[in-house]
């Protein structure tokens, strides 16, 4: 016996848009169901734009939904794009009926988004990496994270996530790619083929950011990571305008001279009014590979050190979150797009990123600036 008419839309409902991470039911994206006599099932699926980059993934998913149903001969999948009006319609069915979306979702009184601004004084404290893996950690766990790739110019967030796909455009919004559950977007993926370099000033580097935090839909995120780039510059001074309440992540080596630098980068939030979440020291030791030892390759103790003049700096606790030992193979996922957290998840440096995500992750939400909803009881 063919299936029915519901029992095919129920099955296509459990189809996720790879980018909006929304049933196609609930997007609009189902353009037709057709069920034959001898149980094959033709249906057509709607994609939000021509040369979808994730059309291959959706015509898998529908495909696999509808056969595992009984009574299914085959099946068979039209794919057609959405007009004009089909877009906008999307955009109001995410975004409400107020038109495109300029502000930043993230400053909005009901948001639950944890933002994290991962800052360094210096380049090659590996910023990037721990962003990368507490990221990936954090989406193992079950929450839902994105990343932004502030560092402009040195952007190398999308390669260290293996994401390869470009964003998006649906009306006045940018789908970001999805890579190991995490959203992402860079600058990186919206040049042409290349290493070219990006040669912008600072009205642009903040139009930039602007844009990626207002014009990408990142749906529901439980946390938001920025990659800044090393220093207090522009894009720092940007990030503290645009969002205020996000809370800075200082990562740091373990010698004094790279210490000294970060303590400047984190004491920025004196001036701008943010809150430090932590200090976080990478590349603390080295583990023997005969003994039982930790070889201490570039010194100690600056980890702990930022995170006590920070104090001192700003009149509240600043807590040293962790100390990440070195290990090849952090940069060797790296570079291969897999993080270490994922791939070897027990490694010493691995186990210690995940301690410093869970207890990011974890932490209880304010209810500062929230609409409770709650109205005067008039008498």
């Amino acid at each position: 016996m063919a299936p029915t008419q519901q029992q095919v839309t129920a099955a296509l409902a459990t189809v996720i848009d790879p980018e909006i991470r929304r049933p196609i039911t609930d997007l609009g994206m189902v353009k037709s169901v057709d069920i034959a006599p001898d149980g094959v099932v033709r249906v057509g699926v709607y994609l939000t734009v021509a040369g979808c980059p994730m059309k291959d993934t959706i015509r898998r998913d529908v495909v696999a939904a509808v056969s595992k149903l009984d009574g299914v001969a085959g099946v068979e999948l039209e794919l057609d794009v959405m007009s004009t009006e089909q877009r906008k319609e999307l955009q109001t069915k995410l975004r409400g009926d107020r038109g495109p979306e300029k502000e930043i979702p993230f400053n909005q009184p009901g948001s639950l988004t944890r933002v994290f601004a991962v800052a360094s004084g210096k380049g090659g404290v590996g910023k990037s990496s721990v962003t990368v893996n507490l990221a990936a950690a954090m989406a193992a766990n079950g929450l839902k994270v994105g990343i932004v790739d502030a560092d402009i110019y040195g952007h190398s967030v999308p390669r260290m996530l293996g994401a390869a796909e470009r964003p998006t455009k649906v009306e006045d919004m940018i789908m970001p790619p999805v890579a190991h559950d995490i959203k992402v977007i860079s600058v990186g993926m919206f040049k042409p083929e290349g290493n070219t370099p990006v040669v912008w000033r600072g009205p642009m580097l903040d139009r930039a950011l602007h844009q990626f935090l207002a014009d990408v839909y990142w749906g529901d995120l439980d946390v938001l990571l920025l990659d800044l780039p090393p220093g207090t510059g522009d894009i720092a001074i940007s990030v503290a305008q645009r969002l205020p309440s996000a809370e800075l992540l200082v990562v740091t080596t373990p010698q004094m001279a790279a210490a000294e630098v970060a303590e400047r980068a984190g004491s920025i939030a004196a001036q701008t009014h943010q809150q430090i979440a932590g200090v976080i020291e990478n590349m603390a030791w080295l583990p023997c590979p005969h003994c039982d030892e930790r070889i201490a390759v570039f010194g100690e103790g600056g980890g702990q050190t930022v995170a006590d003049a920070l104090t001192r700096t700003l009149g509240a606790r600043v807590p040293l979150l962790g100390q990440v030992p070195l290990d090849l193979r952090l940069r060797e996922g790296g570079d291969e797009g897999k993080p270490l957290v994922l791939t070897d998840p027990d490694s010493p440096a691995a186990a210690e990123l995940r301690s410093i995500a869970a207890t990011l992750g974890k932490r209880a939400s304010s209810l500062k600036g929230m609409q409770l909803g709650l109205a005067p009881n008039r008498r």
